[in-house]
């Protein structure tokens, strides 16, 4: 599909990608609009162009320069975002033209219609530019932390404004941070990111250390998150942001990790003596991060809410214990809760 950029000298404001049919609209209410698309040396006006305004005349081109490939500018899309909810949050991005978002597969909740969906290959930060490998490279990171080899990218193609929406997968918290305020990286859980702004570099962080590899409750591998844009981050149950001071340490349970600043070190300690590890309900091992930089905690990992519902589950095994029945197995038959 042809993509347009067009220039309104007056104002100095840039549309774009647009589809041929909305490019036309937007040459026939303002035939002083200049226009690019792939394949053209240069800017021209869009009365010159046959595609874009009919009757056009033949003319020289406009001494406005191409537009430079978003990942050679170094910026991501500056989106506007608003979060809904309290348990069950979901983020509502607002779109300019030519603005798009990125989210996993699945995260979707609603869209104007004036957002186009389309399905790409890795992360979207080598659309327009790089090869087949570059692309290869970045879907393939995605596997390893656990992602499809696809993201959906949301790309408003009309005029004013559009809105598209992400749920969260479990009730949780939806957490905006901007990744220049940060660094420009985040290292974080995997499955964590929910969505971004176009520009967002989804990568892998290896854990180089053994144990916290192995015990640490993220595994070997978590999601390194990189850019200047808006990212959008599900945590389960609450969240505390911590600030640690150089070499200031914090003890957390290994599922608790949400993500933290790339100046924080990560590591794992026995949680005390042999009494403690055998029953003291809180594993061998306690993660701890150490400063400085900023840490974010969830207090309720979905693997612990996996496991509680797995082990209450009959067919599991499970102990149902007759909650708001004072039949108990009596009332589960008569209200229909028991299986065969």
């Amino acid at each position: 599909m042809t993509q347009w950029y067009l220039h309104d000298p007056a104002s100095n404001v840039r549309l774009g990608p647009l589809d041929t049919d909305t490019a036309r609209l937007e040459a026939a209410r303002n035939p002083d609009l200049l226009a690019w698309r792939e394949g053209m040396g240069d800017w021209l006006p869009v009365r010159n162009i046959a595609e874009l305004f009919d009757g056009a005349v033949a003319g020289g081109p406009a001494a406005v320069p191409p537009p430079v490939p978003r990942q050679a500018r170094g910026s991501a899309d500056d989106i506007d975002f608003r979060i809904h909810g309290q348990e069950m949050q979901f983020v509502e991005i607002e779109l300019d033209p030519g603005e798009s978002a990125i989210a996993e597969a699945g995260a979707l909740m609603f869209k104007d219609a004036s957002v186009q969906m389309d399905t790409i290959f890795g992360d979207g930060s080598h659309q327009g530019q790089g090869g087949f490998m570059d692309k290869l490279l970045s879907a393939g990171k995605r596997v390893i932390t656990g992602e499809s080899l696809f993201t959906t990218m949301f790309t408003h193609t009309g005029a004013g404004k559009a809105r598209v929406a992400f749920a969260a997968p479990y009730p949780g918290t939806v957490l905006a941070m901007k990744l220049d305020e940060h660094g420009g990286r985040i290292i974080c859980q995997k499955d964590s990111f929910l969505a971004g702004a176009r520009g967002v570099q989804i990568g892998v962080h290896f854990q180089r250390r053994i144990l916290t590899g192995l015990f640490g409750g993220e595994g070997f591998i978590m999601q390194k998150l990189e850019g200047d844009g808006w990212v959008f981050i599900h945590a389960g149950g609450c969240v505390v942001e911590r600030e640690l001071a150089a070499g200031e340490r914090i003890d957390v349970d290994t599922g608790c990790v949400v993500g933290y600043h790339a100046s924080v070190s990560m590591d794992v300690r026995p949680v005390g003596g042999i009494k403690s590890m055998l029953f003291g309900g809180e594993g061998v091992f306690l993660a701890t991060l150490t400063g400085p930089g900023k840490v974010w905690l969830q207090s309720l990992p979905f693997s612990r809410l996996a496991g509680r519902m797995l082990a209450a589950a009959p067919q599991a095994g499970g102990q149902n214990r007759g909650e708001g029945s004072v039949l108990g197995g009596l009332g589960r038959l008569l209200d229909g809760d028991n299986r065969f």
